[in-house]
């Protein structure tokens, strides 16, 4: 094996009275693709200042090897001190590194160079940042992040351009797609310590729950061996007190062992508020058209949305998928055609800015809007320190101001906020900012559970992938077209992912691939297969109308009884709602079937 080029050894580190980190040790050999997971706090940031120098550890070894040279991107870059972008990225430049990468790597970016960094948006400053670290071709990249506030041109463009690199790679990112494209090992660190899987993310939590099983097991272990050594103590032998005293000796060091053994951290409890249900037709949007001055934001654009639906946005930053979705929920007027609401709707929010969250409020009080102790939960009271534990936050910190919060922190109050609300349409505009990978999981169950309607912003692309039931995507000059499925089946049916705004007139090239094969405007003219969802759809449907077929006759016979009624009216009440529950599902799936049939025939043909 290659020796390492970056090793941390035994590294421990103790912020106020808890230790964060306890023997961790990370290996980086010439060419190795490293991902570094773990929750939010568990210290994966600091584990990586520590590794780049920026960070002196209260005790452990940091080699790295003479010669080396080592690149590390912080989540928050920090600009000051730069005239330009471009001088920004030349600083972090060597002797014998070649200057012109500097300006492709920008231009690449979407920059020019000549942007004066006190005025940059979050996202262009991550990728001047990132212009900065690759430039060099450095032998270690230390990626914290990266994919934070990029939209998905710049998101698959970073994982072409480090897939291409010669550079060993450590990376932390909540992009579980990018994690599994581009890690080859993974680094798990937790309470403290560290353990390594020779494989990449792809494979990392089914590994994770064996390990937590196993821990589990061996906790049981122990307990059982400390309850056995105290049967021992108070009913065993008493002669040769020596060996006594030793097993006396053994028993305090395994009910120690056992006291300070620190269990895994707790899991995100999301449940949302679920209001009366609404209408079948939650929105219509009939040729809606906005523009802003000369610049067209949509172009005649319709989309008939209905109870049950997920629908993703995409596109790239500046497209205009936030003022879409202001029109579809009736927040901006559009300047032509029309959008029709619902009957019943109840909106829940969560913004991609955090505007919501008053920074100078404590989480008790963003949580109950300073009304005590208590939070409402679709109008029923609950205290306020058991909801902040279903997202993960401490007692302690009910008095804490949420200036004080770190990005995934806020993003759980937010969510927290937002799911308290009683609601039958979730509006999410980038939910996925900051949440580590397990609050995804359960965000992602959430909202496949929910009963509503729910309209998606986000760039992340497996949890588009995991949660949406049709995709509207930005096709450039104020086009928006709706395709089946996630952004895999987007991009089977389209023939690419999601372009740059404006990529078409900077690269001739790319500009002749939708002449010779345009996207279509109607669902049913993509030339391709079906997907695999839609696959399974059709074999599923036809046992699920059968079924529903023989629910419903069962509850027509029940309520064919002549004396049903009179002998329990409650019970009648009942057995009608659900026949009719079940009435509505049948129409709903025949209704699916016959579209995916009619869909099947025509690509057959």
């Amino acid at each position: 094996m290659a020796p390492p080029l970056l090793l941390l050894q035994d590294i421990r580190l103790t912020f106020g009275g808890t230790p964060l980190l306890e023997g961790a040790e990370l290996s980086v050999s010439q060419g190795e693709r490293v991902g570094l997971v773990g929750r939010n706090g568990s210290g994966k940031s600091t584990l990586l200042k520590i590794a780049a120098g920026f960070v002196q550890a209260d005790s452990g070894t940091r080699f790295v090897q003479p010669g080396a040279t080592v690149r590390y991107l912080p989540q928050e870059p920090d600009l000051s001190g730069f005239a330009t972008t471009l001088a920004y990225v030349e600083a972090g430049m060597g002797p014998g590194d070649q200057e012109y990468r500097a300006r492709y790597l920008l231009e690449q970016l979407g920059l020019t160079g000549e942007e004066s960094p006190a005025s940059l948006s979050g996202g262009e400053a991550r990728r001047a940042a990132l212009a900065r670290v690759l430039a060099p071709e450095p032998d270690i990249l230390l990626l914290d992040e990266p994919t934070n506030h990029l939209d998905l041109p710049a998101i698959e463009w970073l994982e072409s351009e480090i897939a291409s690199t010669r550079s060993a790679l450590v990376l932390i990112s909540h992009d579980r797609r990018f994690l599994e494209d581009l890690t080859r090992a993974t680094v798990w660190l937790d309470r403290g310590q560290t353990r390594r899987m020779e494989r990449g993310f792809r494979f990392f939590e089914e590994w994770r729950d064996q390990v937590l099983e196993e821990e589990e097991r061996d906790q049981q272990k122990l307990a059982r061996q400390i309850v056995a050594e105290e049967h021992w103590m108070r009913y065993g032998v008493t002669a040769r007190r020596k060996r006594n005293m030793r097993r006396v000796a053994e028993l305090a060091d395994l009910r120690k062992q056992y006291r300070e053994h620190r269990r895994a951290l707790g899991t995100v409890t999301l449940t949302s508020t679920e209001a009366e249900t609404s209408g079948k037709l939650v929105m219509e949007a009939e040729h809606i058209s906005k523009s802003f001055g000369e610049r067209v934001i949509v172009r005649d654009f319709s989309i008939r949305i209905q109870r049950g639906d997920c629908i993703g946005i995409v596109g790239p930053n500046g497209a205009g998928k936030t003022t879409l979705l202001k029109m579809l929920t009736g927040e901006l007027a559009p300047d032509s055609g029309t959008v029709k609401l619902g009957t019943n709707l109840e909106m829940a929010t969560l913004d991609q800015r955090r505007a919501k969250l008053d920074p100078t409020r404590s989480v008790r009080d963003t949580l109950t809007d300073g009304r005590g102790d208590q939070v409402f939960i679709g109008g029923n009271p609950r205290h306020v320190i058991g909801y902040m534990k279903d997202f993960l936050f401490a007692p302690e910190q009910a008095g804490t101001p949420v200036s004080s919060l770190s990005g995934g922190e806020r993003g759980r109050l937010l969510l927290a906020c937002a799911l308290a609300q009683a609601s039958n349409l979730l509006v999410l505009d980038e939910p996925t900012n900051d949440l580590d990978l397990e609050t995804l999981d359960l965000l992602e169950e959430m909202i496949d559970d929910y009963a509503g309607t729910v309209l998606l912003v986000s760039h992340d692309r497996d949890f588009l992938d995991r949660t949406v039931t049709a995709t509207i995507v930005f096709e450039g000059d104020g086009n928006w077209n709706v395709y089946a499925g996630g952004y895999s089946d987007m991009v089977a049916q389209r023939g690419q992912g999601v372009t740059a705004r404006g990529g078409a007139e900077k690269a001739p090239k790319a500009a002749d691939k939708p002449e010779a094969a345009p996207a279509p405007a109607e669902k049913g003219a993509p030339k391709r297969k079906l997907s695999y969802k839609e696959k399974h759809a059709l074999e599923q449907l036809p046992k699920q109308i059968a079924a529903l077929e023989a629910e419903i006759a069962k509850l027509a016979g029940k309520m064919q009884a002549p004396d049903f009624y009179t002998k329990d009216p409650s019970g009648f009440a009942k057995t009608s709602a659900a026949l009719e529950k079940a009435q509505g599902e049948l129409s709903k799936a025949e209704e699916q079937w016959l579209e995916l049939e009619m869909l099947r025939e025509e690509l057959g043909a």
